[in-house]
């Protein structure tokens, strides 16, 4: 029963953070000029994945590569299938130039990157495989590649990636998304940032710790738990700032958070993670990779079928199914 508070509890954190999160990061793109997809892949894509963070650094410290390794795993497939299915299930998403060009090829290359670091035995015949301390490093790398060219292109493109992606949204949410920026302080605006993060932090932490201690009570192993039950907690957050950015009508928001998340999971997260100690990959296995690979592409495929440039209800719903089907595949396997 307490657990069942706790997790409650938790949950109700995580969406009161979300909202002070997404309203504090639209005030701040509005004051300084900076597009809210660049808003979402920095402050809110990485601020978001600070429990999936902490979960991986602390299991990579003690040596469970399982939980270090299915949280990332798991995060990202709950990130693209469910989060992005929810959210434009509650707002069709619109996908800009940049997005289909840069932003979706650079997450495919972070799973690409995951998949090559860890398939030691296909690769060189290794008994094992092995995310290495200089697998972690090359992966540290490109995280600050993808950071340099986020920042590089909020300087050199802000404009014009701004006015495409407002031309190709409707002009009613257009419209919407820039009534619901409102007006604030700069302070004010940092403070519910920050404070927005700690509610996401403590909340999903509280969630995923009575979460696990439910699990574990049932008898689930830690590779399931990981890819399941503690991926979808600590992803709250991002499905809470992506429903809340969707009801708000910020389409460039959601999308952007669930993006930087993702390679911020695989990049900085794995990658400190496989510093901090070497991770075995056991566990995580064909169908994990695959499954990511997949919901990636999909999610490049969507801008060419049925409405295009727009993840709409109909794929939304299809993500959503994929996403139910891997859960089913990964308890019974």
């Amino acid at each position: 029963m307490i657990n069942i508070l706790i997790l409650i509890a938790g949950l109700a954190l995580i969406l009161l953070g979300a909202n002070y999160l997404v309203d504090g990061a639209s005030a701040i793109a509005k004051k300084w000029g900076i597009s809210e997809f660049v808003i979402g892949m920095t402050i809110v894509g990485i601020g978001t994945s600070t429990p999936e963070m902490v979960v991986s650094f602390l299991s990579a410290a003690q040596g469970n590569a399982d939980i270090a390794v299915g949280n990332v795993v798991g995060s990202n497939l709950f990130n693209t299938l469910m989060i992005l299915g929810v959210t434009a299930l509650i707002m069709p998403l619109p996908l800009t130039g940049n997005n289909i060009k840069k932003d979706i090829p650079f997450a495919l290359l972070a799973a690409a990157t995951l998949i090559f670091a860890g398939s030691d035995v296909l690769l060189d015949g290794a008994s094992a495989n092995i995310i290495s301390r200089t697998d972690g490093l090359m992966l540290l790398s490109l995280f600050g590649v993808f950071m340099a060219y986020t920042i590089y292109s909020s300087q050199t493109q802000n404009a014009p990636a701004l006015s495409e992606a407002k031309a190709e949204m409707s002009a009613a949410n257009a419209a919407n998304a820039e009534g619901e920026t409102k007006e604030r302080p700069m302070w004010l605006a940092l403070i519910m940032v920050v404070g927005g993060l700690a509610g996401l932090v403590y909340g999903g932490n509280l969630f995923v710790d009575s979460a696990s201690s439910l699990a574990k009570m049932l008898g689930v192993s830690d590779a399931v738990i990981a890819v399941t039950i503690m991926a979808g907690g600590t992803s709250l957050p991002e499905l809470a700032s992506c429903a809340v950015a969707a009801v708000k009508k910020n389409a460039d928001l959601a999308l952007g958070n669930v993006i930087g998340s993702n390679v911020a999971n695989i990049f900085l997260i794995l990658g400190g993670s496989a510093v901090i100690h070497p991770l075995g990959m056991n566990n995580i296995g064909n169908l994990d990779f695959s499954t990511l690979i997949i919901s990636t592409i999909l999610l490049f495929i969507t801008a060419f079928t049925f409405k295009k440039r727009t993840l709409d209800r109909a794929e939304a719903i299809l993500f959503i199914l994929i996403y139910v089907g891997y859960i089913i595949l990964t308890l019974n396997k």
